[in-house]
């Protein structure tokens, strides 16, 4: 019954900003953190940013701090990655996903195991 649906990927130039959407639907998040991770062919799937959902505390890979910014809107269910100042890269799937309660916080959340929920991706391409 957990729907994760991500939206807002395509293809951009480095140094561009995109947002990517996630809406969350079939439960009460209510405890839950929310992880945004990427993933390009050949490679292992990788932490970008998390958010606890009721305290809002966030957590960022060090390769996107200071670039990429994730939040969330509670009244729609709704989580975002807002990525700034893109630099080149592969394509990539960007996946959303819901860790289930106890969520969890600081570096225990770039452990993907932890999401119980996962959504069908994004892809975003970066050019030069």
């Amino acid at each position: 019954q957990v729907q994760l649906v991500e939206s807002g990927g395509g293809l951009v130039q480095a140094g561009d900003s995109l947002r990517l959407s996630c809406a969350a639907s079939g439960r009460t998040f209510s405890g839950y953190a929310m992880g945004w991770f990427r993933q390009a062919p050949g490679k292992e799937r990788e932490f970008v940013a998390a958010i606890r959902w009721s305290r809002g505390d966030t957590y960022y890979a060090d390769s996107v701090k200071g670039r990429f910014t994730i939040s969330r809107d509670n009244a729609k269910n709704t989580v975002y990655l807002q990525k700034n100042s893109l630099k080149p890269e592969n394509p990539a799937v960007y996946c959303c996903a819901a860790d289930t309660p106890p969520s969890c916080s600081g570096y225990r959340c770039y452990d993907a195991n932890r999401y119980a929920y996962w959504g069908q991706g994004t892809q975003v391409t970066v050019s030069s």
